[in-house]
């Protein structure tokens, strides 16, 4: 397994972006089966140069999560990122999920916050853990041995009331606390993109690569429900278009890999170091935005 900074290094070597897909824990055996039997294999055909796993609302899925990494990384022999939260944790038990990922062969971690168990509310403080997700890269880093990412806003933190900007000066603290790539969270309007990564790279000097995260939308429904727990915008000419096919969800599907399609083309063209795309545990909207991008 590589870390992700040289998996970067790399690419840009190579001129050619980083590819990489994004998976949750299902909450069924069912749907484990069909992730780690259908849709992973699928996906793999693509040819990605690495995948993340999330950690649930609340931390809830912290062994299923280091299950699946386990099964990428031997299986697929694909670097997969562990996402690890603040949540519901003294620093004694990251640190005990940490050794058991360094146990299992993760060199890579995205370090978040987190958010509350539901994805609702007001994220608390556990006593004896780490409020802030910088705190958590800080650690990490104290350790040794990893990657280490973090999240970045484009529009702001949902829950950051100062405005975007201060939000972005909390991800530069992230980054010169030792994370050494950043993860978006997903976007529609590539210029809130361009600003947020201007802002960082012009302002502040940060070289670090900054992964935008794209999701390839499949239903109206589930866009504005994604959208309201993270606090992304919809455009109102998309979703315009979504409604259009409120009751047709190949429709909206098929929408949505077209949206995809030309919002990373653009991106491409403006120099961005790759694409991390949140697959939903679904592998055709990927697959086709990646043909039609011809990076399959």
């Amino acid at each position: 397994m590589q870390f992700v900074r040289d998996i970067h290094a790399e690419r840009s070597a190579a001129r050619r972006p980083v590819v990489s897909f994004e998976f949750f824990p299902p909450k069924t055996e069912e749907g484990d089966r069909t992730l780690l039997e259908k849709t992973i294999p699928a996906l793999m055909l693509l040819k990605p140069d690495f995948c993340s796993v999330t950690y649930g609302a609340g931390g809830g899925t912290r062994e299923k999560t280091l299950m699946i990494v386990d099964r990428i990384q031997r299986e697929h022999k694909l670097t997969t990122v562990l996402h690890l939260t603040c949540v519901n944790a003294t620093q004694e038990q990251v640190g005990e999920v940490i050794a058991q990922a360094r146990g299992l062969g993760v060199k890579n971690i995205l370090a978040l916050r987190g958010d509350p168990p539901g994805g609702n509310g007001i994220f608390q403080k556990t006593e004896g853990g780490f409020e802030f997700s910088y705190q958590l890269v800080s650690y990490i880093k104290k350790l040794g041995g990893f990657s280490i990412g973090t999240a970045g806003f484009p529009e702001g933190h949902i829950a950051c009331k100062e405005g975007k900007y201060v939000d972005w000066e909390r991800l530069k603290n992230k980054i010169d606390c030792g994370a050494d790539f950043v993860v978006t969270q997903l976007f529609f309007d590539n210029a809130d993109f361009f600003e947020f990564r201007d802002h960082l790279v012009k302002k502040h000097g940060v070289k670090v690569p900054i992964f935008p995260g794209i999701l390839p939308v499949q239903s109206a429904s589930q866009t504005k429900r994604i959208t309201t727990l993270c606090g992304a915008k919809i455009p109102p000419g998309m979703l315009a278009e979504l409604e259009k096919h409120a009751d047709n969800d190949e429709a909206a599907m098929q929408f949505g890999i077209d949206y995809a399609t030309r919002q990373c083309a653009e991106l491409l063209r403006a120099g961005v170091p790759g694409l991390h795309i949140y697959t939903l545990n679904k592998a055709h909207p990927t697959t086709e935005v990646l043909k039609n991008l011809k990076l399959a």
